[in-house]
């Protein structure tokens, strides 16, 4: 295999199933690589949301501290090397393709037999070597799902961060609030820092870290936030900040979720310099996509979300009635099929005034009609199809009137096509239409039928 390419097609096949919960394989495989437990300070977030935030907030702060920081991310949004970036640059190709041989290297049978790993597994063992061999100050991983039985869990952290708790996932993780926190709380470890993100989170938490002899830091408890105009002051067991500026993620939830990355960083002020100008710089310089980005393009607003869950349409619902527009705001929406579907549309429904729901590609992916079925009892205004999100875009761009804004969202795999059909269509010579967003071509109308009392 000589090609990214290939070697994702490879990783994507070669494990019988794509997600398969558990250490022991991973662990092998880290044993014939003769690998070791990082060196320097390691934060590990898990979390239903919030979690990429947490990590780009640390990270940036890190950043401003003058440190070279590691941080391990998914899923990815337009690139697979996003998912591993140092200094905030993606993956050098050939230090990824490095780390791959390596670890095919080490599944081959041996005398504990062959190893094969799921696609995500893969990537987590590529970022922590890479991150091994790359001299870092301090490596930011996000667990992929649950915390206790993900490929983060085999790296021990100095700081354990639990963000939110929500219902997602609830085939792996459990159906209750309750089952999926015991999973999350598998990250905590005997004597390090706990930090929970979260104003309410189920008291499971709180007892195993207990359990644990983990130092607690809770939102509202051992930390805190107050906000003061534009303007907002962070109190920790360590810090005390007056006048930081706000994030320069948009949100209302981003001060809880800066808080929450400073808990965590404050931890780290033993084994690392870093400034009140370091928090105060980093949280002006974090970037992350789709997260309420707001983009103009045609003379339209554009809000970007990969919100996919009921707490996260929750939020997203929040921020838009916190900068309601002068116009409509019209939504292109698509959600894969193992989602909620359901759930995010009673928490969005009453703040779209016309909907384009459309297909979403791949294994996990929904149509827009059965994903229309799934979401019209929460749905009170038009609503139309599209086949795919390029031709929603393309449809909600056509009816959008002076003041009306464009809210796409639902999924990693609806945002990043309709971030690049934004930027193909910047691109066009003026007058010029892209062929692959004919609205005739890709819609159709689709009429909610009333609910029954």
């Amino acid at each position: 295999m000589r090609s990214l390419e290939e070697w994702l097609t490879h990783q994507e096949r070669v494990h019988p199933q794509a997600i398969d919960l558990g250490l022991e394989r991973l662990e092998r495989v880290l044993r014939r690589l003769d690998w070791r437990q990082p060196s320097v300070p390691v934060i590990t977030i898990a979390g239903t949301n919030g979690k990429g935030s947490v990590a780009a907030h640390a990270t940036a702060i890190l950043q401003a501290a003058g440190h070279r920081v590691g941080t391990f991310t998914s899923p990815h949004l337009r690139d697979y090397r996003e998912r591993i970036r140092i200094d905030n640059e993606n993956v050098e190709v050939a230090a990824l393709l490095s780390a791959f041989e390596r670890i095919e290297q080490a599944c081959r049978p041996g005398a504990d037999g062959a190893t094969s790993l799921t696609f995500f597994e893969y990537n987590a063992l590529a970022a922590f070597l890479v991150f091994e061999s790359a001299r870092l100050d301090a490596w930011v991983l996000e667990v992929g799902m649950g915390g206790r039985l993900d490929a983060v869990n085999v790296v021990d952290p100095t700081v354990a961060v639990v963000v939110s708790i929500g219902l997602d996932h609830q085939e792996f993780l459990g159906a209750t609030l309750e089952a999926i926190a015991r999973e999350k709380a598998g990250i905590f470890r005997a004597g390090v820092p706990a930090v929970l993100g979260s104003s309410a989170p189920p008291s499971v938490l709180e007892e195993l870290a207990r359990t644990h002899q983990a130092p607690l830091k809770r939102l509202g408890h051992e930390f805190d936030f107050s906000r003061h105009g534009e303007r907002w002051r962070y109190r920790g067991s360590r810090w005390d900040l007056e006048d930081l500026p706000a994030p320069a993620l948009a949100g209302d939830i981003q001060y809880a979720n800066a808080a929450t990355a400073i808990a965590a960083v404050e931890e780290l002020a033993s084994r690392l310099e870093i400034p009140s100008e370091a928090v105060a710089g980093g949280l002006g310089a974090v970037r992350l996509e789709g997260r309420f980005q707001s983009i103009l393009a045609a003379g339209v607003e554009w809000i970007l979300d990969v919100a996919h869950n009921p707490d996260a349409a929750r939020v997203l619902a929040g921020n838009l009635a916190g900068r309601p527009a002068a116009g409509r705001t019209l939504a292109v929406c698509g959600i894969l099929a193992d989602k909620d579907a359901a759930g995010v549309a009673a928490e969005l429904g009453p703040a779209i005034d016309e909907w384009w729901i459309a297909t979403t590609q791949g294994a996990r992916g929904a149509s827009a009609t059965a994903l229309a079925a799934r979401m019209a009892p929460h749905l009170k205004t038009p609503v139309h199809l599209a086949a795919d999100i390029e031709g929603g875009c393309a449809a909600a761009l056509a009816a959008a009137r002076a003041g009306d804004r464009i809210v796409v969202f639902g999924s990693f795999h609806t945002v990043a096509p309709a971030l690049d059909w934004l930027e193909a269509r910047a691109r066009l010579p003026s007058g010029a239409s892209s062929s692959a967003s004919s609205p005739a071509a890709s819609l159709r109308e689709y009429t909610v039928s009333p609910r029954s009392p």
